[in-house]
């Protein structure tokens, strides 16, 4: 696996309405960047933009030809502005829910406010696309969660026969 992790390139994609308009700096996006950096994968895009149904869409589409892992922040709650898992389950061909459900299980040993999340994680062709919250306590949290098991998952992806049995 280590070696598969030294070929893992990934997006950033931050989506805050403030964020895109320099209102705010995008602090989680600057995590979720140098957490995967420091583990040896590489960033190929990092991106901020609206909450936009259409611009998130078109993001998606593009990178998960070109990369192997894409991660979201923002736009997972309960706001109206929050789009991130509808957009991501319309694209994704299929679903990962373990990945959600792990990130929301070890949240709520934090705050009950966990259980709000509607993240998502799923795979668009060879891509796995997993969303965060926007808050930088649980985006860290969130990698901390996900990062082992990343590297297998895109060895699975990618088509990968080996046993998953540890």
């Amino acid at each position: 696996m280590s070696e598969l992790k030294d070929m893992i390139n990934f997006a950033v994609i931050t989506l805050s309405d403030r964020c895109s308009k320099g209102v705010r700096s995008d602090e989680s996006g600057n995590i979720i960047k140098r957490f995967l950096e420091e583990r040896g994968l590489r960033c190929l895009y990092y991106e901020i933009i609206p909450d936009d149904r259409d611009t998130l869409r078109q993001m998606l589409l593009r990178f998960s030809k070109e990369v192997d892992v894409i991660i979201t922040n923002g736009g997972t709650g309960l706001s109206p502005t929050d789009i991130t898992p509808d957009v991501t389950l319309e694209v994704i061909d299929k679903e990962v829910p373990g990945i959600a459900e792990a990130i929301r299980y070890e949240g709520l040993k934090k705050t009950p406010r966990a259980m709000l999340s509607r993240a998502v994680a799923g795979v668009k062709d060879r891509c796995l696309i997993v969303n965060l919250p926007g808050s930088p306590k649980a985006v860290l949290e969130g990698l901390q969660v996900i990062s082992e098991v990343l590297p297998h998952a895109i060895e699975k992806i990618k088509g990968s026969e080996e046993e998953c049995a540890i």
